[in-house]
């Protein structure tokens, strides 16, 4: 067990996800129009990782990569559930069939923790499968709403029964109700060691708040501003409350110094009009969200907390990947995965320095957010992008070109050669699904479907 983990026992793991939360979601990171007080106090106790990434630009394939360690190349988990199967046959290419569950045999670290004598929680959002893959044939012992359904009908109760399997009263809010189970299950698992994986359904469409909170924020709207839509408003602010009582449920039964706490997202924020005919946040100065491997798909909300070992308003620049929590969490545990892709980042959370490193993306679909498939990596300051439907690539120094409005393909081939023979080269270690040229392309009906958006420049 490192040094790191020497507390008075193994320590506990909170892991926070939200759902389509973009980068700059945050007061702690820019949004001057959403309020975040507590996920703004979480980032001033721990670390900010400044580029932290989702392991895909769309959901399922990110919780999986959350639960093994491993890419979502590697598991053929690539798309949302729902996206799996290729639904489009007049595009340039035809997009592989991805898997619909996570693997039974697949080792998760929820797995792994229970051979450690953890007690293992996931309440909320599952999306990893239907009956025979819920989160207990997959190693929690206790499972609150989550099946195969990537959201729900609505927010409020009664009605989010249609899609939601979870109980509540006339009126309960679905981020509340989450919250109250995960407090619950904090304050009864107070004397052991515990994983409490709470996944949001928000603030994943509908794009449903609190009347008086919506109201509020409706309020204050500035139309001229990138963030301006109330009712996302107030979702974000009812995820803030939850973060906020999940916390005072640690501190109250005297878990803050030995808990890990991570708050993340599965994917960027949606800017496409597929709610109402409207974006639903901005990501700027990122370039569009998701479901595009651009940064604005895939760059997300990235804290760490763990009071007394995590030295309180810290920074890390460094990358880190939905692939990395997993193996953190094992090693600190003393438990054991077998073969991942992702690292351990704990020599990060005590303010070390992993080194440039390769991180990868692959996502060969059409994305509902217009996406076209595509792999990427970055490298350092760089990032590649690899496009199927015609083998080109874009390069981009992020440390410039946060917005990726330049590409230097051309002005630094060689670069970009070396960097792609290397995604190449990962695309045929992890077996990726790839698509196939289709035979069928009909532009005119691709047309009707829509164009893919162009670069998003900052107001």
């Amino acid at each position: 067990m490192t040094a790191l983990a020497q507390t008075r026992r193994p320590p506990n793991f909170v892991f926070i996800l939200i759902d389509d939360f973009g980068w700059r979601d945050t007061g702690y990171n820019g949004s001057t129009y959403y309020e975040t007080p507590n996920i703004d106090k979480l980032a001033r106790s721990g670390m900010i990782f400044t580029d932290g990434y989702s392991a895909s630009p769309v959901c399922s394939p990110t919780r999986s990569a959350i639960m093994t360690g491993k890419y979502p190349a590697r598991l053929h988990i690539t798309s949302h559930l729902q996206g799996a199967s290729n639904r489009f046959h007049f595009t340039k290419v035809l997009q592989p069939n991805a898997r619909l569950a996570l693997p039974l045999e697949e080792v998760t670290i929820a797995d792994a923790l229970r051979e450690r004598g953890y007690k293992s929680a996931c309440i909320g959002k599952w999306h990893l499968g239907t009956k025979g893959f819920l989160p207990t044939d997959q190693g929690f012992d206790v499972a609150h709403a989550g099946d195969e359904a990537g959201s729900p009908n609505s927010f409020f109760f009664p009605q989010w029964q249609k899609k939601i399997p979870l109980d509540g009263k006339p009126g309960d809010y679905l981020t509340d109700r989450l919250t109250t189970l995960a407090v619950d299950f904090i304050a009864a698992n107070k004397e052991r060691p515990f994983y409490l994986y709470l996944p949001h359904f928000a603030t994943h469409t509908p794009i449903e708040g609190k009347p008086e909170k919506v109201k509020k924020y409706d309020a204050k709207s500035d139309p001229s501003q990138p963030q301006n839509y109330g009712e996302y408003a107030a979702m974000i602010e009812s995820v803030d409350e939850s973060v906020g009582r999940v916390v005072a449920a640690l501190r109250d039964n005297g878990l803050l110094s030995n808990t890990l706490i991570f708050f993340t997202a599965d994917n960027g924020g949606l800017t496409s009009r597929e709610w109402k005919n409207r974006p639903v946040t901005s990501n700027l100065p990122l370039r569009v969200g998701k479901g595009h491997v651009y940064e604005g798909g895939i760059r997300v909300p990235t804290l760490a907390s763990w009071e007394g070992v995590i030295k309180a308003g810290s920074t890390c620049g460094e990358p880190v990947l939905s692939v990395d929590y997993a193996p953190t969490m094992a090693e600190l545990a003393g438990a054991r995965l077998p073969r991942v892709d992702g690292v351990s980042i704990a020599k990060l959370l005590r303010g070390g320095s992993l080194g440039v490193r390769d991180v990868f993306w692959h996502y060969p679909h059409y994305s509902p957010q217009l996406g076209r498939p595509a792999a990427a990596m970055r490298r350092g300051d760089f990032k590649l992008i690899l496009f199927f439907e015609d083998d080109r690539v874009e390069l981009y120094n992020l440390k410039d070109d946060i917005g990726e409005l330049r590409d230097l393909a051309t002005t630094d081939p060689r670069r970009a050669a070396a960097m792609k023979k290397r995604l190449v080269a990962w695309l045929s270690e992890t077996k990726a699904q790839l698509p196939v040229v289709n035979a069928k392309y009909d532009p005119a009906r691709e047309r009707e479907a829509g164009e893919p958006m162009g670069p998003v420049t900052a107001k």
